[in-house]
Parts: structure tokens; sequence; C-alpha cells
């Protein structure tokens, strides 16, 4: 079964991830509405309302009702393929920094001897994300994703991820287990096993829907950022979840060189690099106990 799947082994040097929501954490508004919802005669408030009204109706998951109207509202005014949704992705705005942040970030690791890998985990659209320009940036994109038929439209729901099904995508990045339909997610992995121990992973996210994500990374030793806009200076949702101990720290999204995202991530670079040291000591002590008893 193992040999169907790619999997990711444990690296001579530490492998730090880094993990991001998309839809304000990256970009400063929903991928959906930058394009996409405008193109199909929408009002980007009424589309919203009308698929939450949608999903409430239905007992729907929100994610599912979103995915639905975009294929519904879509039928005889535009093609709706991969080649369409990337083209949308292509004008998505992002935030400050942010084409330059993703190697620049990886060079400080290298050069601290620290592989830093970058993960998108979002409610967004695979294949919006894709369409950007950094797309090659990162080691996996985990975002909701459509079924396309034999003539290349979208037409059903293949991947959803919604707030609470994203902490499993931690789970694979901890273990190397990358692919989704890889059951070696549920495989037992010893500490020194495990590719990237949850005390080597970032969360960088920018409200609610990331709480489970950012609860799960901060209880297991790793590190949580809130997001908030730095033009509008809005610290409201950053300041809830300080408060209720979802996240360690908060900055602005503004990913230039210098800025306070920047020295925060370098600096957990810093500690994952003498962590890591200290780690490797405390291992070689327990090995060599367990040989001498």
């Amino acid at each position: 079964m193992s040999n169907m799947y790619d999997r990711k082994t444990k690296e001579d040097m530490p492998v730090l991830a880094i993990c991001y929501d998309f839809d304000k954490t990256l970009s400063p508004d929903d991928m959906q509405a930058q394009g996409y919802i405008q193109s199909v005669g929408y009002d980007v408030a009424e589309f919203w309302k009308d698929t939450n009204t949608m999903a409430n109706e239905h007992d729907m998951d929100v994610n599912l009702a979103y995915m639905y109207k975009m294929v519904l509202e879509a039928k005889g005014k535009l093609i709706f393929n991969k080649d369409k949704l990337a083209e949308y992705g292509s004008k998505v705005k992002v935030f400050p920094g942010v084409e330059t942040w993703f190697e620049r970030i990886r060079e400080y690791g290298r050069q601290k001897g620290v592989i830093v890998e970058h993960y998108i985990i979002s409610s967004g659209l695979k294949e919006m994300i894709e369409g950007t320009a950094m797309a090659d940036s990162f080691t996996r994109i985990y975002a909701n994703s459509f079924y396309y038929n034999e003539e290349g439209i979208a037409e059903w729901p293949a991947l959803v991820v919604n707030y609470t099904n994203k902490t499993q995508f931690l789970f694979r990045i901890e273990k190397g287990v990358l692919d989704i339909n890889d059951p070696g997610v549920n495989d037992f992995f010893s500490p020194e096993q495990l590719r990237v121990p949850f005390r080597n992973m970032v969360y960088i996210g920018d409200s609610d829907t990331d709480i489970p994500c950012m609860r799960l990374v901060n209880s297991l030793g790793g590190h949580s950022i809130g997001v908030f806009d730095p033009e509008t200076q809005d610290k409201t949702k950053v300041y809830k979840m300080i408060r209720d101990n979802r996240i360690k720290f908060f900055a602005a999204a503004d990913y230039n060189e210098d800025t306070e995202i920047d020295l925060l991530v370098k600096a957990i670079i810093d500690r994952t690099a003498v962590n890591e040291k200290l780690e490797l000591e405390h291992q070689k002590s327990v090995e060599e106990t367990k040989a001498n008893m």
C-alpha cells in the first residue's frame, strides 16, 4: 500500500513547516471575491449571504455550499474549468512582501541549518491558489478542489477543507505522509521517526476558522501566529485569539524584510536550530543508556 504514495522521511537537518491559511492571511480578501463572483453577475455580499443561507437550510457544510453555488452560477456564463480558476487565481492580490517571502525565509533557514517548508491549509480553492505566482513555493497545497468531468468542467467537490478537518493535514506533515488518501497517517511513529515534530511547526492564520489548527500546534509545542490587515490595523480578532490562548503571537500581515512577522519567524528558525541540537544530544543520551542496560 505505501508504495502507491510519495512519502517524505526524516532529514539530516531539522525541518520547520510553516503552514498558512490563505484568504486574509496571505491575501487581503477572499479569493472568490477577486474576480469570479463579479464575473457571474453577483454582488459579493449577496453571494456569501446566499451560500450561508443554503448551508443553514440544508444542514450543509458552508464550503460545499459555496462550491455548489460556484458551479451553478457559472453555467451558461463561463467555462468553469481548471484553466479558468487558475486565471482568476493569477489576479488575486497579496499582502506586501508575499512575493519574496517564501524563498527569503527558506534561505534564512538554510543559513541556520534548518530546512524550511511552506504549506497551505485553506478553505479557499486549490485551483485558484495554483494559479498564483507563488504556487511553486509550497511543498503542498491543501485546499478545497473540484472533480472535473470528461470535458474538463468542474462538476463536484473532490476535496473539502473545513475548519475542523484542517488539523488532519498537520498530522500528515508531521509524519511526512502528505498524499490525502494515504492511510499511513494513522500509523504509529516513534518520536525520533517524526519528520516534523509539532514543536517545529508554525501556523499562520487570521480568524476563527484557523483556531483548531492554532490550538493543536500550540498545545504540542509549536508556534501559532495571528495576522491582521496592515492597512486597517484592526486587531480585534487577534486580541480575542490571544485572550482565548489560541495564538502565541500576532503581527501585521506585512511580509517584507525586517517587519514584525519577518523577525518573528526568523527568531523561531533560530530557536529551532538550537532546540534541535539539544534534542539530538538528548537522543544520544537515551540511546547510550539503552545500549548499556
